[in-house]
């Protein structure tokens, strides 16, 4: 076989494929036209004259129907009517047909440039402000031990992160995390929670305001409240979980939550050290006060912001109260200030498209109905 490759300049393979094809057949009934290369037209594919047919139809039916209806079940319904084919095709063969030979009209993709980070808060996205971001990944599971929690934080600007691995992350627990960690990096201008209870507060009643933002309020850190399932809103902090998961917690094997703290704070002083240039451009943070003491039956005279999205009637459900921001804005998000030293609620409107027009939409009235309110803040 090799010899007759070299005298006919074909390669080895080439003589081999003639030498199969002709196995068991006389030479003068075999078949040496070239075939090309790939898998063989399938049985079943859909005739040529019937495709001709469908594209036919379709560019009748785009100039002449009266319904203005060309898609694939009008085609369809076209070709029942007319007749003169055996099997018509369904409507899903119809619109792959179309497809196939450029058929289908589409329109362009628009892609609209990502808002800042931190979009939903001008200061944060101006970048004369900073944003701490929290949040639990829950139920990771000791070998042989049990469940345990992780308190994860990063802020929006500087990228500065946070892990704190807990046997349970309730408030109690998450108190002396964001203390310990200010204490050491500052208090940011606003702090972003999910609506969790144990973050905001009950939610079995109207107007509970729980000790993570009575804490927040007495640093002068405004606590800003956003739907966990909002696009966009807890990008930073999700990311970060799925760094800690993949960079600590796949990569090690641990006994105790202890250990695995030990670990995270490891981690996270290697990632504060890689984002140091980062860190040092982020926007100035706020000295933890000296002598400052908790005081969670006081309420401090605050804002607290909700970011919602308003109902199909363009009502907000905040602090366990409806409030109205008018019908052209229902669907659409919503950023509410709840100004407690004002008595007042201001809502914004809030666009991704458009970050920089945020129009104000309403500026409502509201009194807090318990007396722990401090006339100003500290």
């Amino acid at each position: 076989m090799r010899e007759v490759a070299r005298r006919f300049g074909v390669t080895l393979r080439t003589v081999q494929r003639w030498v199969r094809r002709a196995t068991g057949r006389r030479l003068d009934r075999v078949d040496w036209a070239d075939r090309p290369s790939g898998a063989r037209p399938s049985p079943r594919r859909t005739a040529v004259a019937v495709e001709q047919a469908v594209l036919e139809l379709r560019r009748e039916l785009r100039e002449s129907s009266l319904l203005g209806e060309y898609g694939a079940a009008a085609v369809r319904a076209a070709l029942r009517a007319r007749g003169g084919i055996e099997a018509v095709p369904s409507e899903r063969t119809v619109a792959r047909i179309l497809v196939r030979h450029g058929a289908v009209e589409r329109g362009d993709r628009v892609r609209r440039p990502a808002p800042p980070p931190g979009w939903h808060l001008p200061t944060v996205a101006a970048g004369a402000a900073e944003l701490d971001s929290f949040d639990v990944i829950e139920d990771l599971k000791l070998a042989g031990g049990p469940l345990f929690d992780v308190l994860t934080a990063v802020s929006v600007r500087g990228g500065l992160p946070g892990a704190w691995p807990l046997e349970r992350a309730t408030t109690d627990a998450i108190l002396p995390c964001l203390a310990a960690h200010w204490q050491v990096h500052g208090c940011p201008a606003y702090a972003q929670f999910d609506n969790d209870t144990r973050f905001q507060g009950a939610h079995t009643r109207a107007d509970i305001f729980g000790r993570v933002i009575r804490f927040c309020l007495q640093l002068g850190v405004t606590p800003v409240f956003a739907p966990p399932y909002e696009f966009g809103l807890q990008n930073a902090v999700e990311h970060f979980n799925g760094l800690f998961a993949a960079k600590v917690w796949r990569r090690a094997h641990f006994t105790s939550v202890a250990e695995c703290a030990a670990h995270a704070a490891r981690y996270v002083a290697a990632l504060r050290a890689r984002r140091a240039g980062r860190l040092a451009e982020a926007p100035p943070r706020a000295p933890w006060p000296v002598a400052w003491e908790f005081r969670p039956q006081t309420l401090p005279a605050g804002v607290v912001v909700f970011i919602r999205r308003a109902s199909v009637t363009g009502h907000l459900t905040i602090l366990g109260r409806n409030w109205s921001v008018g019908v052209p804005w229902a669907g659409r998000l919503v950023r509410a200030e709840v100004d407690l030293g004002a008595g007042e609620v201001r809502c914004v409107g809030l666009r991704r498209r458009a970050p920089d027009a945020q129009p104000l939409l309403a500026v409502l009235r509201y009194r807090y109905p318990r007396a722990d309110l401090e006339p100003d803040a500290t």
